[in-house]
């Protein structure tokens, strides 16, 4: 097991890669706890979880609303919890982020820990301190910062996973590698076989290193100010994909990165493309899409621009404000 450390601004946030479901009631100690989880996990893992009140939500994007987190909070309510009680997401990015927000929420802020149970969750929606619900299908339009107290990322429950979501994780970390480590891209492709079949040694070193990528930005800038703003390569188009068509989010951003590449002018933007393609990740949307729309709807907008994410090579970045419009007319 190892551990890393995000500094936040209200509180810090200790990140276990490799450590257990099992140990989870270490970390809770003997204070009063709640347990959010989703049906999916409830039924692989709850007679795991610690002995403490379970309330369960839905799975997928049309549940990560105001109206599940007042359900929550509801429920909260009538399991008496109080300003010492401290909340547990069990699950994937959609619970973490919902969790996150009741917590923040919850009596003016509560303590709250996760477990991730997604490769996507592991290695980018449970760390980091961002917490929201979307708004009428606009992705995180609702939300806070504010760091968990721990997140667990127990890699062996990455086997129950479909490929898809596997492949949806890795989504993320190629995105680490390419605006970041130019050799964490060059050993996602040497490995790819072993990392898709969750090789132990592989996966661990590649959650881990994504995580350190992504905890260093954000001890540097929490709130999203300058350099965390990188974070978001391929997410500009991949947000407005999401919300337009039936990509989950990894097929998204890896379409949105691909965009964002070609649109950097790298020569290096068709080895993105075939490093997603071994991960079995979409490169192209494949049908004309009406994105405007879904763009100016962006919360990264400011009027009519918004910040882009370019490469300006296989491992470094930029931000660079740009006219909405022109970035629609590109794709």
């Amino acid at each position: 097991m190892k551990e890393i450390k995000i500094k936040g601004c209200s509180n810090d946030s200790s990140i276990f890669v490799g450590e257990s479901l099992d140990n989870l009631s270490k970390y809770i100690g003997d204070r009063n706890s709640v347990i959010i989880t989703d049906e999916k996990v409830s039924k692989l893992y709850g007679d795991r979880f610690p002995h403490s009140p379970v309330i369960q939500i839905g799975t997928g994007e049309k549940i990560k609303t105001m109206d599940t987190v007042l359900y929550i909070l509801r429920k909260m309510v009538q399991c008496s919890c109080d300003r010492s009680t401290i909340l547990i997401g069990i699950g994937g990015g959609i619970v973490t982020d919902i969790a996150g927000f009741a917590a923040s929420l919850f009596m003016r802020g509560i303590s709250f820990g996760f477990v991730s149970t997604t490769l996507l969750a592991q290695v980018d929606a449970s760390c980091g301190g961002k917490n929201g619900v979307n708004l009428d299908g606009f992705k995180n339009m609702i939300g806070v910062f504010n760091q968990p107290e721990f997140v667990i990322c127990d890699t062996s429950l990455l086997s129950t996973l479909p490929d898809r979501e596997i492949s949806c994780g890795f989504a993320e970390i190629i995105k680490h590698a390419a605006i970041f480590d130019s050799a964490m891209f060059k050993f996602l492709s040497e490995n790819y076989k072993d990392a898709l079949s969750l090789d132990k040694d592989i996966v661990d070193k590649l959650v881990y290193d994504s995580v350190v990528i992504k905890s260093n930005i954000v001890n540097q800038d929490e709130t999203e100010q300058g350099v965390r703003k990188k974070l978001n390569f391929g997410h500009t188009y991949g947000h407005a994909i999401e919300k337009i068509t039936d990509y989950n989010h990894g097929e998204a951003i890896s379409i949105g990165m691909v965009i964002a590449a070609k649109a950097s002018g790298i020569s290096e933007a068709e080895d993105l493309s075939n490093l997603l393609q071994k991960y079995n990740l979409p490169v192209n949307i494949g049908k004309n899409i009406q994105i405007t729309d879904a763009l100016s709807k962006d919360k990264k907008r400011k009027s009519s621009t918004i910040d882009f994410v370019f490469l300006s090579k296989i491992g470094g970045c930029y931000v660079k404000n740009v006219i909405i419009d022109d970035v629609a007319t590109y794709l």
